[in-house]
């Protein structure tokens, strides 16, 4: 903390990359590479894509529940390089895999490979049927990480002001995690900077790239100020890293 009470800077990489498509070995070797490079350029968060185990899918069988592999390499990957790593996953919930209800989360993973909070997106995307295969959470989801109070969020949340606005008040940071489509991008643009002015805190987006049951993305990941200037990153760590 600094003299004024006020939280010190905090480190964030914005690991944006190609997840591929049902592919969550390729993906992990590939977020692992950016947690360690992240990491040995300082920083304390790593920051990694909606759904990064498997791309945006409605395809239940690619859920996995919190013990299975995917997962624990996440967990194992920022215990190893020693930094929170926040991350997407489908999530089964509630049973064995397949029994219980499944989920689109984004997991908060701390420096010991301990998950210290799950955020289950709240507003599903109907068009792409996303409601009719994920149940749909029902709270905002906050983490502190050295004194920062971090709010989580899920892609199509961005577009639902009312969402951000629940713990605007209680947060310092907002981090929202996605599978934007290319075609869209210029309201994912806009909206991250709408939801860090109106809100009066910073705002992370990191987005995927490559191309994803046949849906093409191309980042656009950013960090922007509480005023709504937009942060530039650090590139020599091979990711942006900003605080």
């Amino acid at each position: 903390m600094t003299a004024g009470g006020a939280p010190a800077p905090l480190r964030l990489a914005l690991g944006e990359y190609d997840t591929g498509w049902h592919a969550p070995d390729a993906s992990l070797a590939t977020a692992d590479a950016i947690v360690r490079d992240a990491a040995a350029c300082g920083a304390r968060v790593v920051v990694l894509p909606e759904m990064a185990t498997s791309g945006f899918t409605m395809d239940a069988t690619q859920a996995v529940t919190l013990d299975a592999p995917p997962v624990q390499q996440l967990c194992e990957s920022a215990r190893r390089h020693g930094t929170w790593l926040i991350a997407g996953v489908a999530l089964v919930e509630g049973g064995e895999s397949g029994d219980g209800c499944v989920v689109n989360a984004a997991l908060a993973i701390d420096p010991q490979g301990a998950i210290a909070a799950i955020h289950r997106k709240q507003r599903l995307f109907a068009f792409a049927g996303e409601h009719e295969v994920y149940t749909a959470g029902a709270t905002a989801t906050t983490v502190t990480i050295d004194g920062v109070r971090i709010a989580l969020f899920i892609c199509y949340e961005l577009r639902f002001a009312e969402v951000f606005a629940a713990v605007a008040d209680r947060v310092d940071c907002m981090v929202l995690i996605a599978n934007w489509p290319a075609a869209r991008r210029p309201h994912w643009d806009t909206l991250l900077r709408a939801r860090a002015i109106e809100n009066q805190c910073a705002v992370i987006g990191v987005n995927r790239t490559g191309t994803g049951g046949g849906i093409v993305y191309d980042g656009g990941s950013a960090a922007y100020d509480a005023w709504g200037d937009r942060l530039e990153g650090d590139e020599a760590c091979g990711v942006p890293v900003v605080s």
